[in-house]
């Protein structure tokens, strides 16, 4: 039987993001500027060709898949991912560190994205803010470390976009700053998880430390649709 987690993206966008969804059954993806993923209730190549012929020309997604996925032609693979899925399993509620955090808000989008872009820790549009309970450390008022929330395949909610500046690696922002997602998530009774790159070590390290357990192998695939006509009608 499949988990909710071997196929984040579409259980989240056909539960607590359904509201952030387009698409048609079974072929889902989150509205321009939210995220740029899509969700399909089965990575078949007959719902790959759905997503191509009801997505915007030039539209780039990216799609999860536990098994090794066969792109269709008829969309460019611009890039894989070999990932892991962590799962939190901790015992016992992380001590209190929200000393020097900050609730980020749309004033704070353009720091948030030049962070990103120094750091790459996964996409971050121009509302993916709205995904919810993204928090920052400041220094000398420039943001040096972040992490929010992003999908929400109930009851599973994902700590994402954890990045700290190079200047400021080595000082325990991002356990800071971890501590603090999970604690916030598990108080709403739900169930911490992340997705890290599985050659980045120091990363699983920490994510181990605080208490999370490798569930899965995930690999994303980023997809452009580099040609096609107008979209058809879809849901909002």
């Amino acid at each position: 039987m499949e988990h909710l987690l071997d196929n984040p993206i579409y259980h989240a966008l056909t539960s607590a993001h359904a509201h952030f969804a387009k698409g048609v059954e079974g072929v889902k993806y989150y509205q321009k500027d939210i995220a740029a993923f899509a969700g399909l209730k089965d990575n078949s190549a007959e719902n790959l060709q759905t997503l191509y012929k009801i997505s915007e020309a030039d539209s780039l997604f990216v799609v999860f898949s536990k098994a090794p996925l066969t792109i269709p032609a008829l969309w460019t693979l611009h890039m894989q991912i070999d990932m892991f899925q962590l799962v939190y399993e901790g015992v016992n509620m992380p001590e209190s560190t929200n000393g020097g955090l900050t609730d980020l808000d749309q004033s704070h989008v353009t720091e948030m994205s030049a962070l990103v872009e120094l750091t790459k820790p996964g996409p971050f549009l121009a509302k993916t803010i709205e995904l919810g309970n993204y928090i920052g450390i400041f220094a000398e008022n420039q943001l040096i470390a972040m992490a929010g929330h992003r999908f929400f395949p109930t009851p599973y909610r994902e700590v994402s976009a954890v990045c700290t500046h190079p200047d400021h690696l080595g000082k325990g922002y991002a356990l800071k700053i971890l501590q603090e997602q999970i604690k916030r998530i598990l108080n709403r009774a739900e169930i911490p998880f992340l997705h890290v790159k599985n050659d980045n070590l120091g990363a699983i390290k920490l994510y181990q430390k605080l208490g999370f357990k490798i569930r899965t192998e995930m690999t994303a695939y980023v997809i452009r649709k580099e040609q096609g006509g107008e979209p058809e009608n879809v849901s909002k």
